[in-house]
Parts: structure tokens; sequence; C-alpha cells
């Protein structure tokens, strides 16, 4: 079943979800962020199918996203690296599974951390900053429509 496209919308949250809305999507992007490079390895660690795997990859790069690049051992395979775009989710990601480890628990607990390689400290949780650094109280947020946009998008 094809699923509805957001691509048309003027709603910067469904537009993005266009790109990155498949949760395998994101998952295979928490994976790059992870060091995985290469088909076999996200193959492995999603348990995903071949076709799935390669449809979701292909999207990615078409996307922006990732970018495929010559193995970095010198081999025939290629690999998948984040481009400029596909950093840029980095918040995004972080904010997904802060959430995700508050709300959504895994009895073991959570499975990784987000952390500064210089200090090794896990990262402070994401949320909404003032333009002077101060953090915003949780009634201080809201969204307001631009250009005309309509909240039925």
């Amino acid at each position: 079943m094809k699923t509805k496209s957001f691509s048309d919308m003027q709603c910067s949250i469904a537009r993005t979800l266009e790109q990155v809305g498949s949760w395998w999507s994101l998952l295979i992007i928490r994976d790059v962020m992870m060091g995985a490079r290469r088909f076999k390895h996200f193959e492995k660690s999603l348990g995903i199918a071949k076709n799935t795997l390669t449809s979701r990859l292909n999207e990615l790069v078409d996307g922006g996203i990732l970018m495929r690049v010559p193995s970095s051992d010198g081999s025939s395979y290629e690999e998948y690296i984040m481009t400029e775009k596909g950093r840029e989710l980095a918040p995004v990601m972080i904010a997904l599974a802060q959430w995700g480890d508050k709300w959504a628990v895994h009895p073991d607990g959570p499975t990784f951390a987000f952390v500064d390689t210089k200090t090794d400290e896990e990262l402070p949780r994401v949320w909404p900053r003032r333009r002077s650094g101060e953090k915003l109280e949780r009634g201080e947020l809201s969204i307001r429509p631009l250009n005309g946009a309509n909240n039925a998008d």
C-alpha cells in the first residue's frame, strides 16, 4: 500500500516526514551516526529485508541525506556516509532518542547515548531556548502559522 505523499504540503514537518518519515529510514540514519557504512551492516543491525533496505537507502541517497562513496578499504563495495543535510538531522535524532528514553522505555534501559567526544559526557536534554540561550518553560512555546499557511495542511 502506497502512503500519502506530503511533498506538496506547505508544512515543514510534513515535508520533512516525506524525506525521513519511514521508521526504517530513521533507524538507518541512527546506524550511520553510530558508524555503520555498508549494506551488510544495516542488514545485520536492522534485520530488514534486502529489497526494503535497498529502497530506503536509495530514498536517503536521492533525498541528499546519505551519499554513496567508494569503500574506505579499497574493496569493490560502496559505503554510505552522511551528507551535510543528513548531519543536520542530529538534533532531531537526539531529541527522538531522549524522548524515547523517557516515554518509550525498554525494560533493560537505553542501549546508547549521545556523548560529547571531547568530554565523554552525555549530552543534556534537547529543549527549545530563547535567542539569549535561556531555556523556555513548557508553557512558553507555541507554533504560529506563517505565509498564509493553514493548520489543515
